[in-house]
């Protein structure tokens, strides 16, 4: 029996799921509310936006918190892993305004990628390069192949909380404490070409791990 109707066949493990993402939202809104934000690069979502396009969202795993808020309430679709973190993530995410496209790049993930290709046409999606399991910051190929696919922007961001919490799991989750400054980068967005073929990708995947590495001096520059 798979990970995932193991779960859903178990009437604890549903509750469990509606009650982690209803009580959950809350929770993190109220903290979310508490922290000053110090911002550099939003012209380029803005510039996507003027040109008619939708940003394929490039972040790593572990900065998904503080991303949450700051593109709330635009439609944006995120991958969810379809075993129970998945579904209570996918269900938080949606009481921020986001949609899912349900798979991961080891379960599901050729449907996921397809209903991306869809969904990021009409309102941009969010990818996190280095999951569901890592290995952390390195860049897997998904979000560079969607975006030659579609030929929508990949644009790079990072955050850094002045305090926080770091979570002892593989991606070294950070969640900002309450009222501190939250630092957001956003990089100029990456274009893929339509032809680019495999040398090419790969040489788009660095400059994708390269751009989130400046973003994250960056913000820490806006700390200093």
């Amino acid at each position: 029996m798979s990970e995932t109707s193991d779960w859903r066949q178990s009437l604890r493990k549903r509750v469990e799921v509606a009650a982690i993402a209803t009580l959950g939202y809350p929770v993190v809104r109220a903290l979310t509310s508490t922290w000053t934000w110090k911002v550099s690069g939003a012209e380029h979502v803005d510039a996507i936006t003027a040109a008619g396009h939708h940003p394929i969202l490039a972040l790593w795993h572990g900065r998904i918190l503080a991303a949450t808020p700051y593109f709330a309430n635009r439609g944006i679709v995120a991958m969810a892993s379809e075993n129970f973190d998945g579904e209570w993530i996918a269900r938080l995410l949606g009481k921020f305004g986001y949609g899912a496209a349900r798979g991961s790049t080891s379960r599901g993930g050729s449907a996921a990628l397809r209903q991306l290709v869809r969904d990021v046409k009409a309102h941009g999606v969010a990818f996190t390069l280095d999951g569901p399991r890592g290995p952390a910051e390195v860049a897997q190929p998904g979000a560079v192949w969607l975006a030659r696919a579609t030929g929508q922007p990949l644009l790079p961001f990072h955050s850094e909380a002045a305090s926080s919490w770091t979570l002892k799991s593989w991606d070294r989750t950070q969640i900002p404490k309450p009222f501190t400054t939250v630092a957001m980068a956003v990089r100029q967005p990456i274009y893929v070409s339509r032809d680019a073929d495999a040398n090419a990708l790969e040489a788009c995947r660095l400059e994708l791990e390269a751009s989130l590495r400046a973003a994250q001096l960056e913000c820490r520059k806006l700390l200093s």
